[in-house]
């Protein structure tokens, strides 16, 4: 998956591809959170904004007949045209996504290219549409099988749905044999997400601004149009990481296929930070420091506690394979023995099948991986290493899974400077060149030398 952009925020021109595991780092305000939310955004709302078209004709036909065969290749083909105008309606949203003025992104382009060549559809789909406990129509894939076959389930007269809804029902069938298995499931931890953690009880942003504005107003508001106006005040990551703390009474029911097939991950995460996270039945969330009986609220945890909330719950309780795990800065509040820790964890998660993405000011996370693929070699010398240091096999690297971006200025003339992404060299042998972070380091050793060899 490649994405390119045009005017978003700082960013002037940039592009870059989703790998298996995406970095953009750089100084502030060069336009890597921008990259980072616009890229969510669309990935969370891809199902809203995809259309479709089903002919009159396929309706007519299974209304008639009973039963219609859609060839599934048929659509693959109009697949690149689809995203391309999906792209043109989800730029049209971005203000709501950003919750921003409309003005910020007058110019501004945003365009996904799929690798439609290597879609992969799903190997087979069931799903009914019916009303009122009364199945009235069935959608099948079966494995192996280009063809989705709809067939009605009741007589013609008594299917009382509106074409469009079948249409709709059908179009969203497609979108799901066709792009799920390459557009991925996100998960995004915000920056802000440590704020979210202390007050997440209080942060029902549409509750909140109803029940403000309804006291204020007559009795003919309409709640609706203040909720949607609320939510707008948001940016959509935040509101997701809001609404995902708000939820963990629910979410805890859930097991992911880490906690089930690799409880040693939630260890080497509890071993970081120094505990476990827990939410009682009636919704209250602590922190159970290792080896002390205690019972610590999110606002007397320390603030490495709640960076790293949103992922603890994601890892054991939503992480599937395929997602797209998103992270802006996992470095905050971390010590830097935990900042390669937490590098290490998100290889692992790699190996696993689980994409990541994260912005970053940390060079001890890129040196960190850096190890991780310097050590990823069958050399005698470096499985000695590995072992001295107690690297694991699982944890290691391969830097072709790997891609590194640098927010910046660009361009050879001073008239064709940009602000853009600039791809890092990755080395197999040595790593990857984070000149974003060895220039500073590298100015600092210079005047310390100075400070200590500099007396005439």
């Amino acid at each position: 998956m490649k994405i390119k952009v045009k005017n978003l925020g700082a960013l002037k021109q940039a592009e870059f591809t989703l790998g298996e595991l995406t970095i953009i780092c750089g100084g502030n305000n060069t336009g890597k959170t921008y990259a980072t939310y616009a890229l969510f955004g669309f990935l969370f709302t891809w199902r809203q904004i995809l259309a479709i078209e089903i002919n009159d004709d396929n309706i007519q036909q299974l209304l008639a007949d009973g039963v219609i065969h859609l060839d599934i290749q048929e659509y693959v083909k109009q697949a690149e045209q689809i995203v391309f105008k999906a792209c043109q309606v989800y730029t049209q949203q971005l203000p709501q996504i950003f919750a921003a003025q409309a003005k910020r992104f007058k110019k501004t382009e945003f365009q996904v290219n799929l690798d439609i060549k290597n879609i992969t559809l799903a190997s087979q789909f069931q799903s009914t549409l019916g009303s009122a406990n009364v199945e009235l129509f069935s959608m099948t894939k079966r494995e192996d099988s280009r063809e989705l076959v709809v067939t009605l389930l009741v007589e013609k007269e008594k299917a009382k749905i509106p074409n469009e809804i079948i249409k709709q029902t059908i179009a969203d069938a497609l979108k799901h044999i066709i792009f799920d298995e390459i557009i991925p499931r996100p998960f995004i931890a915000s920056a802000e997400r440590t704020g979210a953690a202390i007050f997440r009880k209080e942060l029902n942003f549409a509750r909140n601004r109803l029940l403000e504005q309804m006291g204020k107003s007559n009795n003919n508001i309409n709640p609706m149009q203040l909720l949607f106006k609320a939510y707008q005040d948001y940016a959509l990551p935040i509101k997701t990481n809001v609404d995902f703390t708000r939820e963990l009474e629910t979410i805890v029911k859930k097991s992911s296929f880490i906690a089930e097939e690799h409880p040693d991950i939630l260890a080497d995460f509890a071993d970081i930070i120094g505990g476990q996270y827990t939410v009682t039945r009636n919704d209250e969330l602590y922190y159970e420091p290792n080896g002390k009986r205690l019972k610590l609220s999110m606002d007397e945890s320390s603030s490495a506690v709640r960076s790293l909330l949103d992922i603890g719950f994601y890892l054991k309780h939503e992480a599937q394979i395929g997602d797209l795990l998103m992270i802006d800065e996992p470095e905050l509040n971390l010590h830097p023995e935990n900042q390669r820790r937490v590098a290490r964890l998100f290889a692992r998660l790699v190996n696993l099948g689980i994409k990541v993405f994260i912005t970053t000011h940390s060079d001890y996370i890129i040196k960190e991986l850096n190890t991780l693929i310097m050590l990823n070699h069958d050399k005698p010398h470096l499985k000695r290493v590995a072992e001295e240091e107690g690297y694991r096999e699982v944890e290691l690297i391969s830097s072709n899974k790997i891609k590194v971006y640098i927010a910046e200025e660009a361009g050879s003339t001073k008239t064709n400077k940009c602000q853009t992404l600039t791809p890092a060299d990755i080395d197999p042998e040595m790593g990857i060149e984070a000149r974003s972070f060895d220039t500073t380091i590298e100015t600092m050793n210079r005047i310390q030398e100075s400070i200590v060899w500099g007396q005439d």
